[in-house]
């Protein structure tokens, strides 16, 4: 009933003026390079999710970019959309690094987002893809982001991912997740279960 139109709310984000913005974490959830990432023991399909993060600060200025993992429960999430929260928001649900790039600008690193899941030292899953699949623009992004919100100590904003394994792959505890991105570095981080 809330929905105008009905149907399916993620295929209708895509195409709408306003982008989807939700809140993900607090330092109190969010862990750096070589730490562990959390997958929710009520879920049964866990994954990460590579993102390209904006480093803004408190005037909503990028001044700076690095590596997210927006770990995400898809089950949870695709059971209803008000999930959402649950499947996104849980102890060590974000993972940020492993350093900042200072680059104080508003269009888009033209570079490579990659991944390579490890398991048992075998390779499971790896993946890329480039950011300019990126569709909304870094100014767009931090006006949202900004509209009746103030960060008085600055915000990392993660933009959204492209790229995620297939619907028959979960991560399991002691996996290995890492993400590079060309000009920043590699977020690794081991899974553990919270």
């Amino acid at each position: 009933e809330e929905a105008a139109d009905g149907g399916d709310v993620y295929a209708r984000v895509y195409d709408a003026d306003r982008p989807e913005i939700f809140f993900k974490a607090t330092h109190k959830n969010t862990v750096g390079n070589l730490d562990s990432v959390g997958i929710r023991k009520d879920s049964k399909w866990n994954v990460p999710e590579p993102e390209l993060a904006l480093v803004i600060n408190k005037a909503m200025e990028v001044v700076g970019f690095t590596i997210g993992n927006d770990m995400s429960s898809r089950d949870i999430e695709g059971a209803n959309p008000l999930y959402l929260p649950q499947a996104k928001l849980y102890t060590a649900s974000c993972a940020l690094g492993p350093g900042i790039l200072l680059k104080p600008q508003t269009e888009w690193l033209d570079t490579n987002i990659s991944i390579s899941i490890t398991r048992d030292d075998a390779e499971v899953f790896s993946g890329s893809i480039s950011t300019s699949q990126i569709k909304r623009t870094i100014p767009e992004l931090v006006d949202y982001l900004g509209r009746s919100n103030r960060f008085d100590e600055g915000v990392v904003l993660l933009t959204g991912t492209g790229l995620v394994p297939d619907a028959d792959f979960t991560l399991q505890e002691k996996d290995v997740v890492s993400i590079t991105i060309d000009g920043i570095g590699t977020l690794q981080n081991d899974v553990i279960i919270v």
